[in-house]
């Protein structure tokens, strides 16, 4: 094991060198009764062994693909589900670099992938512990592309990766059982198969992965309102996780919990939202609450129902 771990260093070094994305974002679990209800909140904190494990995984799932779709010149590799992740919106990474430039930092926009995603590695590593950390963190993730399946293969921008696919959990996702049963037809000799049937079928389960995501958030939310629905009126430190022109969504610092400000109750100036900076500036004074910016609040309202937090600024 020891050995598979100084080994998992060095690929996750390499990977890293070769422009591999680094977001190490803050996972939040609860523990609960036996009736379900939330008692604390604890976040899930990937440490060697996790890196070790998912090293290999990596490993695997680009070893699998490279023998699916590096074939002999003049030949055409066979139909296959790779997992794509597209390079970012170059329009919203200039507004990244922009926003960063405001910090003193600087973003490489040129170049080719590797150079950018260094930049933008670098960038994340400068900002590490500092009060933008936050801000510059979810603006750079927003710029990002989602990963998706498909039978055309652009390769792994996030992962700095030409081919990649999702073969090591066929227990609990369909496109690994999809890469298991042609691996095995195509090792057999077995024919190729339908493009448009499988473009489809990488189609649905990229669908079906927004949907569980969108549950599993979901479900998280709702233990986070049932959490602080015994906490109304206690005041907390927290930090601006998004900026709307119906409010601010505040993140509390010591839990993850995410509630917002209804615009309704920043009743000291008539605010504008400022979509391209990011904050919401006051007409008559000025004032301006900005992504990321701290900011002290209590606990109005908990809607199970909503799954809607209210807060209000202590201040």
């Amino acid at each position: 094991i020891l050995q598979l771990d100084a080994l998992a260093k060095k690929l996750r070094a390499r990977r890293f060198e070769n422009g591999s994305l680094n977001f190490d974002r803050v996972e939040v679990r609860f523990e609960i009764d036996d009736k379900g209800k939330p008692l604390s909140v604890y976040f899930k904190e990937s440490k060697d062994a996790n890196k070790l494990v998912e090293e290999f995984m990596l490993l695997a799932n680009k070893t699998v693909a490279e023998s699916v779709a590096i074939v002999p010149k003049g030949r055409k590799p066979k139909v296959f589900p790779y997992r794509i992740h597209e390079q970012p919106d170059p329009e919203k990474l200039a507004n990244l670099s922009q926003l960063v430039s405001r910090f003193g930092y600087k973003l490489k926009l040129t170049g080719n992938n590797k150079d950018i995603s260094r930049s933008l590695n670098q960038l994340l590593g400068s900002v590490s512990g500092r009060p933008e950390q936050n801000l510059v963190e979810t603006v750079s993730i927003r710029a990002m592309q989602k990963a998706r399946y498909s039978t055309d293969n652009v390769g792994h921008y996030g992962l700095a990766f030409d081919y990649y696919t999702h073969f090591t959990s066929p227990i609990r996702r369909y496109p690994d059982t999809m890469v298991h049963r042609l691996l095995t037809r195509y090792q057999q000799g077995g024919r190729n198969v339908s493009k448009p049937k499988y473009e489809e079928l990488c189609k649905h389960s990229s669908d079906m992965e927004q949907l569980a995501a969108q549950a599993e958030r979901a479900s998280i939310k709702y233990k986070q309102v049932e959490f602080m629905k015994d906490r109304l009126g206690m005041v907390y430190d927290g930090v601006i996780s998004g900026v709307t022109e119906w409010g601010l969504y505040v993140e509390i610092n010591e839990n993850k919990c995410e509630g917002m400000v209804p615009m309704r109750d920043l009743d000291d100036d008539f605010y504008e939202f400022d979509e391209k900076n990011y904050c919401l500036i006051g007409r008559r004074t000025h004032k301006r609450y900005s992504l990321g910016d701290p900011l002290r609040i209590q606990v109005a309202r908990a809607n199970l129902e909503k799954k809607q937090l209210d807060f209000t600024l202590a201040d």
